[in-house]
């Protein structure tokens, strides 16, 4: 099987980099990116049951996987929600089908967000990162229609990483835009 280009980056230059950054004595240790999930919430699922299945289709394109629905877990009388109604659908990216996914949101996606300044620099605590953008147009596969609703998406880039310290290191690595701090 072919390696993405990231993936052999991460290989060839990333590892050993991080290895001698880290002052790690097994590479083993090094961190590595373990999986990519992205998530889509459709709030118009409750009023129309077609919104959750175009979003699983643009979700579908976008990743290049079969997205799978979401379920609400309870009932909600207030949002006119009721258990186990589709609200959304997410997809876990893992292997070359990640490094390609990330290759595509560093060089292609993010620089055509508006107002771009850079990512917040802030991890969950244990070494993984969450991307919330606001419009799914960004992406190039997307064929914006007048007709169809614009989505915001959740993505979460899960590292081996046990600290924010490491896990922000190989994300730095991987040339992530981040903010440039004020200091």
């Amino acid at each position: 099987m072919n390696k993405t280009r990231l993936a052999k980056k991460y290989t060839d230059e990333i590892r050993p980099q991080l290895q001698e950054q880290l002052q790690m004595d097994n590479v083993m240790m090094v961190p590595e990116l373990q999986k990519i999930v992205l998530n889509v919430g459709v709030k118009e699922a409750v009023s129309d049951s077609k919104a959750v299945q175009e979003s699983v289709d643009i979700l579908a394109k976008i990743s290049g996987q079969r997205p799978v629905k979401r379920l609400a877990r309870k009932s909600i009388a207030g949002f006119k929600l009721r258990e186990g109604m589709a609200i959304g659908a997410m997809v876990t990216l893992r292997g070359a089908m990640m490094y390609e996914f990330l290759d595509r949101l560093i060089t292609l996606a993010l620089p055509k967000v508006r107002d771009f300044q850079g990512l917040p620099l802030k991890l969950d605590g244990r070494g993984s990162y969450n991307i919330g953008i606001k419009d799914w147009t960004v992406f190039p596969e997307v064929d914006f229609d007048l007709g169809k609703k614009t989505h915001g998406m959740n993505i979460t880039i899960q590292t081996s990483a046990k600290t924010d310290e490491h896990g922000l290191a190989l994300l730095k690595a991987f040339n992530i835009p981040f903010r440039k701090s004020k200091n």
